[in-house]
């Protein structure tokens, strides 16, 4: 079962590296395509579409590199609980191989 860090950082990960492949295509569509479709493309990376005047198409994607930010800070934070660990089991002379 995955914990909640690993289910954000699995989402950051998503939106920093996912491709936008579906969403072009939607945006260079000629009608929308059937509910079927649409519930199997991968539109994760978008944060809205709306259609604009004269018949155009707007689409917002999520900050990749705010994403990538993120999963920066949180290699960083289990950086920093791996060190911190190691430095309580050597204190406290647990080695983390006890039955």
């Amino acid at each position: 079962m995955k914990t909640e860090t690993e289910k954000i950082r699995r989402g950051l990960e998503q939106l920093a590296f996912g491709k936008v492949n579906d969403a072009v295509e939607l945006v260079f569509a000629e009608e929308i395509p059937p509910p079927e479709i649409l519930k199997k493309m991968n539109l994760v990376n978008v944060a809205s579409i709306k259609r604009v005047k004269g018949g155009g198409v707007e689409v917002q994607f999520f900050d990749r590199q705010r994403a990538l930010e993120r999963l920066y800070e949180y290699a960083r934070e289990g950086q920093s609980e791996d060190a911190a660990a190691s430095v309580f089991a050597a204190l406290t002379g647990e080695n983390g191989n006890e039955a």
